[in-house]
């Protein structure tokens, strides 16, 4: 009878657990190639996706803040405390793009 000691038991395993890698490794290597060149075009394409929103996004921002009639009103006071006498809540927002108290610097 042959009795198999800790160190002969663990060597057996690691050998079958290398065999096993090295097969596993030698199955999915064909697919591993096309696969990282799809994912990489894939972060790729995110990328310049959420690139392109997030300008379109800033952009439509931009020209509905310009829109904002505050700055060549008579009465907008430029002072950072009291903005606008008659509408102080909603100068310089987006809320003042149709104020009915506007009235154009002269």
């Amino acid at each position: 009878m042959l009795l198999l000691t800790h160190w002969d038991w663990s060597t057996a395993i690691m050998q079958i657990l290398y065999a096993f890698v090295h097969w596993l490794i030698w199955v999915i290597q064909p697919i591993v190639v096309p696969l990282c060149f799809v994912l990489a075009w894939v972060l790729v394409g995110l990328t310049a996706w959420s690139s392109w929103t997030a300008v379109r996004d800033g952009v439509s921002k931009a020209k509905q803040m310009h829109q904002i009639p505050c700055a060549n009103c008579q009465f907008f006071t430029g002072d950072y405390r009291l903005k606008c006498p008659v509408r102080p809540v909603i100068a310089l927002s987006e809320d003042a793009i149709n104020c009915s108290d506007y009235e154009p610097i002269r």
